[in-house]
């Protein structure tokens, strides 16, 4: 469900921040690799991965960034973030302070009921997974589809190939379905 105030995701030239965000085992950090080395696919773009372990690996808010840019970066850390996937309640009540004004806050509207702006996209990942894909643990992938979708980031060709390089043996076929339910539900919400 889209809120009433969203605008066009525009992605800026120099440096792009991007925070995948959940709790411990739902995949953020293996999803924040797959997006990167898609990007990273494109000559044009520099990208770069960040990520958070410690007792988050346990079950707590996690994360992990991805900055891209045309040029060199400097600084490998998201300062302030041009967009905000939330896939935990707990993970958007810690991480939401990081979102730029103008940024775009992405969320599992399954898992996260208070949101303290109107200007949001709200997808079903974990709904869509279950249902859809057969199994929650893809809702990442799924999650990645609609930010590529939404924002243009990263080719589909390009995420799809990301995806069945890190997919287990045997789960292709589910992770390239869980691509494709993302990107259809981006092309929703640009509808």
């Amino acid at each position: 469900m889209a809120h009433k105030s969203l605008r066009k995701i525009e992605i800026p030239h120099d440096r792009f921040e991007m925070r995948l965000s959940g709790s411990g085992g739902q995949g953020m950090i293996l999803a924040s690799v797959i997006i990167a080395e898609a990007i990273g696919t494109d000559p044009s773009k520099r990208v770069i991965q960040t990520q958070s372990y410690g007792p988050e690996a346990r079950g707590g808010a996690s994360k992990a960034d991805v900055v891209v840019s045309t040029s060199e970066i400097y600084y490998p850390k998201a300062l302030t973030l041009d967009l905000l996937l939330a896939m935990t309640q707990e993970s958007m009540d810690k991480y939401y302070v990081d979102l730029k004004e103008n940024g775009t806050l992405i969320i599992d509207n399954v898992l996260v009921t208070q949101v303290p702006t109107d200007n949001y996209y709200g997808l079903p990942f974990t709904r869509l997974a279950r249902e859809e894909a057969g199994h929650v643990m893809v809702a990442n992938v799924i999650a990645l589809g609609a930010i590529a979708g939404l924002t243009g980031i990263v080719s589909h060709d390009a995420l799809v190939k990301a995806v069945l390089a890190r997919a287990p043996r045997g789960t292709e076929e589910k992770n390239r379905k869980a691509v494709e339910i993302g990107f259809r539900e981006a092309l929703k919400i640009k509808k």
